[in-house]
């Protein structure tokens, strides 16, 4: 690739917006890790899981709704299976096709976690922002996808 192509600052503010949102979900992280235990990654499976039927989620489309592995969903989910919070029922045919279900006390915990996470947001600059900024905002966020 011909580096002449390449904005002055493109590389920058692609390492910029990668930093800040590494410091974002560090933040999050904290507040959750803090009070309920739980990751900001967990956080978002369970959430993903929460809105599933209630038979559940096939790994590789939970790991798809969250940007990550089936086998990074796997790792994740075990110590949440462990605890209780996550239940898996095996495919019939195909083990690969293993179904994650929120339990009752997933459910509970991330209900609190919601409220955790309201609050951590409320902190956020973002929240002050007026609706056609974040509309602004989310636009050109979009654009760099």
């Amino acid at each position: 690739m011909n580096a002449e192509n390449i904005a002055p600052h493109t590389e920058s503010s692609i390492t910029q917006l990668l930093e800040t949102a590494t410091r974002l979900e560090r933040r999050l992280d904290r507040a959750l890790s803090c009070t309920r235990g739980v990751s900001y990654s967990e956080y978002r499976l369970l959430s993903a899981l929460s809105d599933a039927p209630a038979s559940g989620m096939p790994r590789i489309v939970l790991a798809d709704s969250v940007g990550v592995t089936a086998s990074a969903v796997t790792r994740a989910l075990k110590p949440l299976e462990k605890i209780g919070y996550v239940t898996t029922e095996k495919g019939e045919r195909d083990a690969r096709q293993s179904r994650a279900i929120l339990t009752a006390a997933g459910q509970e915990l991330l209900d609190d976690a919601r409220g955790v996470m309201r609050d951590a947001l409320r902190e956020l600059p973002l929240n002050n922002l007026s609706p056609q900024k974040v509309a602004e905002f989310q636009s050109r966020l979009l654009e760099l996808s």
